[in-house]
């Protein structure tokens, strides 16, 4: 598999990441656009997903969000789910500069907190013509009422503010782990799957993932409402993949938005948990995604 690397800009900010050419063709192809989730670098499993796109003809471009991985962005470790999605548009304009990418037959891919910004951008966007939504987000305040504890939740907002007066007087932002091994320690994603993922492929696979956010991240995802845009996407091709055993970013939220999609739509469940899409599961979610991609960009 050939890759080059890339770089583009993003009004002011270098973001970097990995072209995959379509196998097998030439001249102007499909391509898929895809970034990570929350905190997620493109070395932690979209190496995999941007294979099978292009072993089924299609380009890929992957690239790391701004303040993370190799794509330059101050404050680093800082989640503007906002300035991502916009991201996602530079990322789309970049694609139609080169010359092996037919720019009228553009698909993005997102997963978890990537997986809400395309349902964004697919509603936003119309040089978008096809959307996978892997284990997405679908609404920050309600996946934050599923992680935290009622009783947790006043001590977050006084940190909020605290850390909101304290960069108000010149102060570098807060920071917060992602991950945590004990789930009731403050982190941003409090479940085990959480730690064992990140920890794990961070060893294996990403060792320049850090274990930090900024807590400004934290209260920003708690504000972030991506399902609210999913009504619009249509007649843009949805495909939602949700994993059944999922409680990080929980099945019966996701598939709840999905009904509010409308045609062209479809739905695929997972029999696994939110983390698996990238591992033991990997066939049964990009399989899929490749097959969406093929029918609807082939025929854009």
């Amino acid at each position: 598999m050939t890759r080059r690397d890339i770089a583009f800009d993003a009004e002011g900010v270098t973001l970097r990441g990995w072209f995959y050419p379509a196998e097998g063709t030439s001249g102007r192809r499909p391509t898929v656009v895809m970034a990570h989730g929350f905190s997620a670098v493109k070395e932690m499993y979209l190496d995999a997903f941007a294979e099978v796109f292009a072993a089924a003809g299609l380009n890929a471009l992957v690239f790391d969000n701004r303040n993370f991985g190799a794509s330059d962005g101050e404050p680093r470790q800082e989640i503007d789910p906002w300035q991502q999605v916009r991201d996602y548009r530079h990322a789309i304009t970049y694609a139609g500069t080169l010359d092996d990418v037919d720019s009228t037959r553009i698909g993005v891919w997102g997963s978890s907190y990537s997986g809400g910004h395309v349902l964004v951008v697919g509603a936003i966007d119309r040089r978008v013509k096809a959307v996978v939504a892997q284990v997405p987000l679908v609404s920050g305040s309600a996946n934050v009422a599923e992680l935290v504890r009622a009783d947790f939740r006043a001590s977050f907002r006084e940190q909020f503010d605290a850390d909101r007066a304290a960069r108000f007087a010149g102060d570098p932002p807060a920071m917060v782990p992602v991950v945590a091994e004990d789930p009731l320690a403050p982190s941003a994603l409090p479940t085990p799957d959480a730690w064992a993922w990140f920890t794990e492929t961070g060893k294996t696979r990403a060792t320049a993932w850090r274990n930090e956010v900024t807590l400004r991240t934290v209260e920003m995802l708690g504000e972030y409402e991506p399902g609210a845009y999913i009504g619009r996407i249509s007649p843009t091709p949805l495909l939602m993949i949700v994993a059944r055993e999922d409680h990080l970013t929980p099945a019966h939220l996701a598939i709840d938005a999905y009904e509010h999609a409308r045609q062209p739509k479809k739905l695929v469940i997972l029999p696994s948990g939110h983390f698996d899409a990238y591992t033991s599961g990997f066939t049964g979610a990009s399989g899929p995604a490749r097959d969406w991609f093929v029918e609807h960009l082939a025929r854009a």
